[in-house]
């Protein structure tokens, strides 16, 4: 069996999504904090156990006939490596064979702040003994969209990533790329390094805005503590914002580039290019 941690999440659902199309449902165990909340991958078949990041013991249960997992990095920045840590511990109780890991984008040499708790979680799984495979994920397209809407209504976008490339692709490309590995054999030690085929600074996103909405958008780079500042008077709490530009900051320094198309030679296909995401939303 195949077990997905987080899997009414966003990429979750999006890996189950793609593994229905050649796995057998009930080959498939989606583990959630809330059941309740997983009724749809129910009514297609797929077991759905109860397992939360912070209780070891409940994750050993929910992982019992498990081969295979797919551990999705927790959303609560700050407390991940101690939920990794229970999830590898309860992976190892349960006999896991491989686990499948969304890490960072060269997480061992980012300059993201983002990178430590992958960094950390690499090394505890390199030490538990089970076979690992690392998918070191690049930027989500998707976490520049939300800023789409304001630079149409302003004619600006703003960010601190000055003219460094960021290779990213949308969260289907990366969620297709987990359920493609998990379904192959002798993967366990391999590492991933997985980001878009297509580079972009943010003017060239701009550039395209413009082109696509017929308006003219210019890109407006600031320093790191500025943006951040400007993320918070935007209603975004102040540890995200400064998250936010840590990132940007990090995109500046090459953090988010990578052209080794390791990507798309999972997906035996070229990854989405950024104007087919930016036509979805303008």
């Amino acid at each position: 069996m195949i077990a997905i941690t987080g899997a009414t999440g966003h990429l979750g659902q999006l890996v189950i999504e793609k593994l229905l199309t050649s796995v057998n449902p009930q080959e498939i165990v989606a583990i959630v904090r809330n059941p309740a909340k997983a009724q749809a991958l129910s009514d297609k078949g797929v077991l759905v156990r109860s397992g939360d990041y912070n209780d070891s013991a409940a994750l050993a249960l929910a992982l019992q006939g498990v081969e295979k997992l797919l551990l999705i990095s927790s959303s609560e920045v700050g407390q991940r490596t101690s939920q990794h840590r229970n999830v590898i511990e309860a992976a190892k109780a349960a006999g896991v064979k491989l686990i499948a890991y969304t890490s960072l984008l060269h997480a061992d040499t980012s300059p993201l702040g983002l990178a430590a708790e992958h960094v950390e979680t690499e090394a505890m799984l390199a030490a538990s003994g089970i076979p690992t495979v690392l998918l070191r994920n690049g930027w989500y397209t998707e976490n520049y969209l939300a800023s789409v809407p304001p630079a149409l209504e302003h004619g600006v976008f703003i960010g601190s990533a000055g003219k460094g490339a960021i290779a990213s692709a949308p969260r289907t490309d990366y969620a297709d790329a987990a359920a493609r590995v998990l379904t192959l054999d002798d993967q366990g030690g391999k590492i991933y390094e997985l980001a878009g085929d297509e580079a972009w600074t943010l003017s060239e996103l701009c550039a395209t805005l413009s082109t696509l909405s017929g308006k003219n958008v210019a890109y407006q780079d600031l320093p790191e503590a500025d943006f951040a500042a400007a993320l918070v008077g935007a209603g975004l709490p102040e540890g995200f914002a400064a998250l936010l530009a840590d990132s940007d900051a990090g995109a500046a320094k090459g953090g988010l580039f990578d052209d080794s198309h390791q990507l798309s030679a999972l997906l035996g296909r070229p990854t989405t290019p950024l104007i087919d995401s930016l036509k979805a939303v303008v």
